[in-house]
């Protein structure tokens, strides 16, 4: 299947907010209306660094999304990019959209001058991690919050 990857834009909410839902699904997160709502204006806000690559099949169908953002820290003097959600729908899976967004991601970092990508999942996502496995390198961290 041929994927072709673009930046979201403003007439996609109809088709990104069903991805967007599928994600929390796999998650089971449930988020309120404006934390939607605020992450959609981010998305397409220039003066944000947060931004969402679209996987599309060969029928123009949006299949995947990839939502990253560029951010300081103090162990480099360059910016590091977090991919912070990435979801590919059910029937699409398997067939390199998952890949091509990753790469999108890549490139975006690479042209950035970023000097990391990084992203979490729940050890539990056995799917997924077999595409990271081969995508990236597991770290050692292990996550806390508050």
């Amino acid at each position: 299947m041929a994927i072709i990857i673009r930046p979201l834009e403003a007439n996609d909410r109809a088709v990104w907010e069903p991805l967007w839902f599928g994600y929390l699904e796999f998650y089971n997160a449930e988020l309120a209306p404006e934390v939607t709502e605020t992450t959609w204006r981010r998305l397409l806000d220039p003066n944000k660094d947060m931004h969402c690559f679209c996987a599309l099949n060969e029928a123009g169908e949006m299949v995947g999304i990839v939502h990253y953002l560029f951010h300081p820290v103090t162990w480099s003097i360059t910016d590091r990019c977090y991919l912070e959600d990435l979801y590919v729908s059910a029937a699409a899976r398997g067939a390199g959209a998952g890949r091509a967004l990753i790469e999108a991601v890549y490139a975006a970092a690479d042209e950035r001058g970023a000097d990391q990508v990084y992203w979490l999942t729940e050890d539990t996502n056995a799917t997924a991690r077999r595409l990271y496995d081969r995508v990236g390198r597991l770290t050692p961290f292990i996550k806390y919050q508050r």
